[in-house]
């Protein structure tokens, strides 16, 4: 079970539609990216790090990401692990 940190839930919206992307590395982490469009339209962006237990190490949250397409943060959110 993941444990979320306060920028996850400062980001999250359920009412919003977002793709997520989810890599399991080999010492156990696990890399979690989510990106969506907000109400007005903007790219958002969240990278997520949580140890082989689920417990938090790292997250961001972006609340735009200008110019950028959905596809193109979500290869960007994997290019910075």
């Amino acid at each position: 079970m993941r444990i979320r940190g306060e920028v996850f839930w400062q980001w999250a919206d359920p009412k919003l539609h977002s793709r997520t992307h989810e890599e399991r590395l080999a010492d156990g982490k696990l890399i979690d990216i989510q990106v969506r469009l907000s109400r007005v339209g903007a790219t958002q962006l969240f990278l997520g790090i949580y140890d082989a237990e689920g417990v938090l190490i790292h997250e961001e949250g972006y609340d735009s990401r200008p110019g950028e397409s959905m596809t193109r943060a979500m290869a960007w959110g994997g290019a910075t692990r």
